[in-house]
């Protein structure tokens, strides 16, 4: 059995996925908002920190350096007192505004030369000092530098660290371009800077989470799952524990459930499905009393109906001259359909097959009805048409519900081999001739038993030969369908029918029942599936049975 999980961990388990989503979702969106906003406030820094640099510096003296940069001698030109007075200024900047490196340059479409440089490292870059751009985004940028256009910050990794830089142009007033003040912020300030804002988010929207979840549990549990808690137990008591008294004073009939909501209707809902239920469990031990005995009955007439039909072979071990075997198998448990086979007289030998329509009880009586009737009036001599014709009136005079019945009869003169038959309305049969195969024998067919009183039918007749055999059934085995819908058919019948045609009538039924069953399968039998098949083995001496 698997393993249950009580309400109040899966709602705890919902709550915590929820507030999961949600504080991952508000941690991201504030996240991204913080490093816009600071991506703007770095960007508005650099910028800012440049055009104030621009303004400390004199245009006529930034022309001058700008355009002698590339070709002044650099010691003397750092050495004078004007030069490193610019630099005292803008090492106050760069120190007042905390930013990691602030220099001036001059850019071609290759690199750039160094006009101020603050940084008073080793790797400072003197004046005049030329360096390619890097690969990558100042590359990418170096036709917007040459002409003079403002540029995007660029984010690089190289021998001076991960920064950011800003580049902002520096433009006299005659329009022309002097320079870019480049300012350079670390981004591992930067990133530490976002990382601590993250990890508050994180920790706040964590704390909120708790807080909400022990309130929410704790209103959920006293609302909700105390109800439900308390109507489980009840159930579980009444399902394992239920007994006469229970009735009155049962765990269920005392719960007291007032949330004014559907759970207090599920609780009244649960009081009354108690009592239906106590009144649906007498009435089902009526009804399964009832069943029993209908059980028992229809047990009795199941083994009634087989005791009706002959079913000892073989039937007639003391006669050489034939060979005969018969199957019923009832879709109920009791069927419509019934064979039979009795001497007439010493010469000749009755066989019936019959369906009577319907299933069931009325079915199985009518059948009772019609194989006496048509046993009692076959008798030696009389044209079976006749017989079929007195049956057909008699049974119209009884036959308030409705019911018919198919029948075929033949009667085989052993001394002749003259077969007689007369057909209601049933199957027609196979015919087998010695060393042959079986066939379907077109006759036609009168109309069914009981159907319509005063009908007239007509026996027909045909030869038998010593070896030939005759196989007569109910639409139960051309009708049995298999789970695609699909019938076993004639084609079918006639093709087992042909392949242990060489058989004895006990090995030919059985090995047609097999073959239905392999077509059929899984799927429900519907029908009565009845069988029965003759051989004429010799024909009587004219004078046996002579008295």
């Amino acid at each position: 059995m698997p393993k249950i999980h009580s309400i109040r961990t899966k709602i705890v388990c919902s709550i915590v996925l929820f507030a999961l989503v949600i504080s991952t979702v508000l941690v991201c969106v504030s996240y991204f908002t913080y490093k816009s906003t600071m991506d703007e406030h770095y960007d508005t820094l650099g910028n800012n920190v440049a055009q104030t640099a621009i303004s400390m510096i004199d245009e006529d003296v930034m022309l001058e350096y700008s355009r002698g940069v590339a070709f002044a001698d650099p010691q003397s030109t750092m050495a004078s007192q004007e030069y490193q007075s610019i630099i005292t200024t803008l090492d106050n900047i760069k120190e007042s505004n905390n930013v990691l490196y602030l220099y001036i340059i001059y850019p071609t479409e290759s690199g750039s030369y160094f006009i101020f440089d603050t940084d008073h490292s080793k790797d400072s870059c003197p004046y005049g000092y030329y360096m390619e751009y890097y690969e990558g985004s100042f590359s990418k940028i170096a036709h917007r530098l040459v002409r003079g256009e403002t540029v995007p910050a660029v984010i690089s990794n190289k021998d001076y660290g991960w920064i950011i830089s800003i580049s902002h142009p520096y433009i006299s007033s005659g329009g022309e371009l002097i320079g870019y003040v480049c300012v350079d912020i670390s981004m591992e300030q930067v990133v530490r800077d976002r990382q601590a804002f993250l990890l508050n988010c994180i920790l706040v929207m964590a704390v909120i989470t708790v807080i909400f979840a022990f309130v929410y549990m704790f209103v959920f549990n006293k609302i909700f799952v105390g109800p439900i808690k308390q109507m489980t137990t009840a159930t579980a008591a009444f399902v394992s524990d239920r007994g006469d008294d229970d009735r009155v004073l049962s765990p269920i009939s005392l719960l007291k459930v007032k949330t004014n909501d559907e759970l207090q209707t599920l609780c009244e809902s649960l009081k009354k499905m108690e009592l239906d239920l106590n009144l649906h469990i007498d009435n089902l031990k009526n009804i399964t009393a009832e069943k029993e005995r209908i059980g028992a009955e229809l047990n009795v007439a199941t083994h009634i109906q087989e005791s009706m039909l002959p079913s000892i072979f073989p039937a007639f071990p003391d006669r050489q001259e034939f060979d005969i075997y018969a199957t019923m198998n009832p879709a109920k448990e009791v069927g419509g359909d019934f064979y039979d086979f009795f001497m007439v007289d010493e010469r000749h030998l009755a066989v019936v097959m019959a369906d009577v329509s319907g299933k069931g009880v009325p079915a199985a009586l009518f059948m009772v009805i019609g194989k006496t009737l048509i046993k009692d009036h076959t008798q030696p001599g009389r044209d079976l048409g006749d017989v079929f014709s007195e049956i057909n009136n008699l049974l119209c005079e009884s036959n308030s519900e409705g019911l018919f019945i198919t029948a075929f009869e033949g009667v085989l003169n052993l001394v002749t081999g003259e077969f007689k038959f007369v057909n209601a309305g049933h199957e027609l049969p196979f015919i087998c001739p010695a060393g042959g195969g079986f066939e379907s024998y077109k006759i036609n067919p009168g109309f069914v038993l009981a159907g319509m009183e005063g009908i007239k039918y007509t026996a027909g007749s045909m030869m038998l030969s010593p070896g030939d055999k005759v196989f007569q059934y109910t639409d139960g085995v051309t009708e049995a369908t298999n789970g695609d819908g699909k019938l076993y058919g004639m084609d079918r019948l006639s093709l087992i029918l042909n392949t242990v045609k060489d058989k004895a009538p006990g090995k030919i039924l059985p090995a047609v029942k097999n073959d239905i069953d392999l077509f059929v399968g899984t799927a429900p039998q519907f029908d009565d599936i009845t069988m029965l098949c003759l051989e004429f083995k010799a024909k009587m001496a004219e004078s046996e049975g002579v008295v």
